[in-house]
């Protein structure tokens, strides 16, 4: 069934989408008139009164106008505040609209506060969207349709670098991508300012966009686990935000699950039976662990355990996020323990 309100709620881990979710709200309500004026809030720094007072006045000459709301958690992080938010709803005049966007992040945790709006949008018969962030090869294609718009012309090989440049490329759906789409649009017009008589190609993305890795805890843990020692000492720099005692916690679990795992498989445990008794949810982690723990020894995984302590002395008392002294530690860790003996 459409929408027939002049509501909107526009969410996901897509920010660019999710800002232009209002814009076919702001079309339907516009109809045949003038086009909607926009008034834009954010959940931090209004409330449901100064909200109605936006919406609630119809406009004699001209457009209506469009209320957007980003970030309305604040404004429903109690019953009382949710119930006078939703009050609004009523209030909104004709040829007027108000619009929430709702931005989360790679974990999509959601406040239940936030999903009780959410249902209350669409109750009322209000537009509700999910903006989904482009993975990989969809990137790729995302970027290209976005290039269309904008009549600016890009080589499919350079709009599959750009998407990896951006960090689209990791795998990991525990990283951040809500801005990657807002990046990826951003880079796309500085390129074209760059050239703007020619088709933009992979040399281009080369020289004006520096690659952006987001942080994510699996791909870190996975690569020490494959004992792939550069490739963790650079996805543990962006993971300088993440505490460094849950740090090490992450960490130090990933390495005893190996142990386990060499264990069992040293006592001849299949991956299946693997998997039911060290509680792992799925059979490709399973699989993932075992190959893992074959490309370590038991002394090693015993070490590199041991090693650990060391580097929990080192951090402790250490609060910061991008002091150099974290990332020292971290990457003599992986140098002397993770990377393969042969290659030291």
């Amino acid at each position: 069934m459409p929408p027939t309100a002049p509501l909107g709620y526009y969410w996901g881990d897509d920010a660019y989408g999710v800002s232009r979710g209002p814009d076919a709200l702001a079309v339907r309500l516009a109809g045949d008139g003038p086009p909607l004026g926009r008034v834009q809030l954010t959940g931090a720094t209004t409330s449901a009164g100064e909200i109605v007072e936006k919406v609630a006045t119809a406009t004699l000459f001209g457009g209506g106008t469009l209320v957007v709301v980003a970030e309305p958690a604040p404004l429903v992080e109690n019953k009382a505040l949710a119930a006078l938010l939703m009050e609004t709803f009523a209030a909104v005049a004709s040829g007027n609209g108000l619009a929430f966007l709702d931005t989360v992040d790679g974990t999509k945790r959601r406040l239940a506060s936030l999903e009780a709006l959410r249902r209350a949008v669409s109750e009322a018969g209000g537009e509700v969207r999910e903006f989904v962030a482009p993975r990989r090869d969809g990137m790729a294609r995302w970027i290209g349709d976005r290039a269309r718009e904008r009549e600016i012309r890009i080589s499919p090989a350079a709009a599959a670098l750009l998407a990896e440049r951006i960090g689209a490329r990791v795998r990991e759906d525990d990283i951040d991508r809500s801005r990657q789409s807002e990046l990826a649009v951003a880079e796309l017009e500085k390129l074209a300012l760059y050239r703007l008589d020619g088709q933009i190609g992979p040399e281009d993305v080369k020289a004006l966009v520096a690659e952006a890795v987001p942080g994510s805890n699996w791909a870190f843990l996975d690569a020490v686990g494959m004992r792939r020692a550069a490739e963790a000492a650079e996805l543990a720099d962006h993971l300088e935000d993440v505490p460094a005692q849950l740090f090490l916690v992450r960490l130090y679990g990933r390495i005893k699950q190996l142990i386990d795992v060499a264990d069992l498989l040293a006592s001849g445990t299949s991956e299946p039976d693997i998997m039911r008794m060290l509680k792992v949810k799925s059979a490709y982690r399973a699989q993932l662990l075992a190959q893992q723990a074959r490309t370590w020894t038991l002394s090693e995984l015993d070490d590199a355990l041991a090693g650990l302590l060391d580097l929990d002395a080192s951090l402790k008392g250490h609060a910061g996020g991008s002091d150099t002294r974290r990332r020292a530690t971290v990457s003599l860790w992986i140098a002397e323990k993770v990377r393969r003996p042969d290659k030291r």
